[in-house]
């Protein structure tokens, strides 16, 4: 946990610090988040200024990598076996019949 000085200021602990890739004379953007507040690093803030054919190219990119680790995944290939509920008893449960 963070403490804020007299000054208001707050130091980011270091292994955040690393992890979001923000570096001594960054600046970060605090938004309000309803009871919270949110620390925007200078990396995702940047995402948005990306042009549309930059941001459809990564998603491009993003789908492709998923399609090749569905590949090799193992997949059940037999039925589930049959449950005793059905999904409209999900609604009715713990009420008087």
């Amino acid at each position: 946990m963070a403490k804020v000085t007299s000054k208001l200021q707050v130091t980011i602990p270091k292994h955040i610090a690393d992890e979001y890739g923000i570096a001594p004379g960054d600046e970060v953007e605090f938004l309000p988040a309803g009871d919270s507040i949110r620390v925007v690093p200078p990396r995702q803030r940047s995402r948005s200024l990306l042009s549309l054919e930059e941001r459809l190219r990564l998603f491009d990119e993003s789908t492709a990598r998923q399609r090749e680790r569905e590949k090799h995944m193992v997949l059940p290939t037999n039925a589930p076996a049959e449950r005793d509920w059905r999904r409209e008893d999900l609604y009715t449960r713990g009420k008087p019949r």
